[in-house]
């Protein structure tokens, strides 16, 4: 089994490349997220079949990404984590491709469970997820990322609190708690308030993950969540990040939601990040 800590910065190397390679993408949240991933796919997912990959996820837990933008770290974790060649994430964005700007079900791209993206849907698919395992007598569970602007949607909140109001409790749902999105800070573009009350009053338990670029906090936290599953509530995680992190230059800096990285800025970001699985 690979060394759990050599891969974040293998994936962060994957999301930089792909994205400049086609000077486009999204990497400044899929390198803030590269930990959470991580932790996910290679520690905390159960009877998850990467070479048996099946879209109904009956048997297995379930992930569905709801800020579909980040497809760099989704792709490079489904690859590295072997649903298709390392070799596919070299495609990423090209015309023809299964790899996507934002995940697609229509080329059967192993991993993808739904197309996503369309910001604010993902919890209310998830619902119907979890709600399925338990006619199905299914005691896998369903876990789910969102932006934190993306919390900004009404949709999120209906799904909220239907989610809390029925006991929806084989759900984790993670915010991607970076204060950043594609036109400024959170804060200053509407801001959340205190959202760990705001989970809380709508009957979810809360895990706050202070250092969400930290592996080892984070596979703590998910764990935590784990443990608080399956008793009468969902649960929520604030997962704490830096956009951009892993390269000094775009941490914290919004603008790097969407941008690619230069031939200078790569070289530079490339001698940050150790290579340490091999690249595509």
């Amino acid at each position: 089994m690979t060394d759990i800590n050599k891969i974040p910065p293998q994936i962060r190397r994957d999301i930089v490349r792909m994205v400049h390679d086609v000077q486009s993408g999204h990497p400044g949240g899929s390198l803030g997220t590269v930990e959470f991933f991580t932790a996910l796919f290679f520690e905390i997912l159960r009877d998850i079949q990467p070479e048996n990959f099946k879209i109904e996820s009956t048997g297995e837990d379930t992930f569905i990404l709801s800020n579909g933008h980040i497809t760099p770290v989704y792709y490079s974790t489904l690859a590295r984590r072997g649903f298709f060649p390392v070799s596919e994430l070299s495609s990423f964005r090209k015309l023809g491709s299964r790899l996507q700007g934002h995940p697609s079900t229509h080329d059967g791209l192993p991993g993808i469970r739904i197309a996503s993206g369309s910001l604010g849907q993902g919890l209310s698919v998830a619902l119907g997820v979890a709600q399925g395992k338990k006619l199905n007598l299914d005691n896998h569970l369903v876990y789910t990322l969102h932006g934190d602007g993306e919390l900004q949607e009404g949709q999120i909140w209906e799904a909220v609190l239907y989610a809390g109001a029925k006991g929806i409790d084989n759900l984790i749902a993670t915010v991607d708690y970076n204060n950043a999105q594609i036109d400024g800070k959170v804060d200053d573009v509407l801001s959340l308030g205190d959202l760990k009350a705001k989970f809380k009053a709508f009957n979810w338990e809360v895990v706050d993950i202070r250092n969400g670029n930290d592996l080892d906090a984070v596979i703590k936290g998910l764990k935590e969540a784990k443990n608080l599953s399956g008793k009468g509530k969902p649960v929520a995680v604030l997962l704490h990040t830096k956009m951009g992190f892993g390269i000094d230059f775009m941490e914290g800096d919004y603008r790097w939601h969407g941008k690619a990285l230069n031939d200078e800025q790569l070289e530079k970001a490339l001698k940050q990040l150790p290579e340490t699985l091999g690249d595509y």
